[in-house]
């Protein structure tokens, strides 16, 4: 399905991207953020955006990883989404700013059980021993945790692009 161009550009985006969810069944949210370090070196990277409103494009992440690193020592950035089966993409540019603390609680939140032990037992952008590594930390915070409610790490939370 093919919508109708608007005046508003979050409005189109957000047409275009219930297409994309209609035609692509595998994420239709995943976009390809571009960062640069202090000195102009650019790093992209897939990530999945997790929402969309009159403000900006919103994802996650670890703050501690080297977008995370990136994007609060230089806060600027792109996003490009590819709808392949659409034959479109849309490329985004703009500033950058932290979600709120009660915004990234609300998502975290909302991740399931796994992907919250997840966020605490992953390094993002740092090289493992091997995949047991990964699986002997994910053991450690799921024990740490136990049946209770899991905080959100400190170094987990949000950015949201600002077009």
């Amino acid at each position: 399905m093919m919508s109708v161009t608007t005046v508003d550009p979050i409005a189109q985006f957000k047409q275009w991207l219930a297409d994309a969810q209609e035609a692509e069944h595998v994420n239709p949210n995943a976009m390809m953020l571009a960062t640069s370090d202090k000195e102009g070196h650019p790093s992209a990277r897939m990530v999945l955006m997790k929402d969309v409103d009159s403000r900006g494009f919103v994802f996650y992440t670890n703050l501690t990883s080297r977008k995370g690193q990136e994007l609060t020592s230089n806060p600027h950035a792109a996003l490009v989404f590819y709808w392949k089966s659409l034959t479109r993409q849309v490329c985004v540019e703009g500033r950058i700013e932290s979600v709120s603390a009660r915004e990234s609680d609300a998502y975290y939140h909302s991740r399931s059980r796994l992907s919250q032990i997840g966020a605490w037992a992953s390094k993002q952008s740092q090289p493992l021993e091997g995949r047991f590594e990964l699986e002997r930390r994910v053991a450690k915070y799921t024990a740490k945790f136990k049946i209770g409610t899991i905080p959100r790490p400190d170094f987990w939370s949000g950015f949201r692009l600002l077009p």
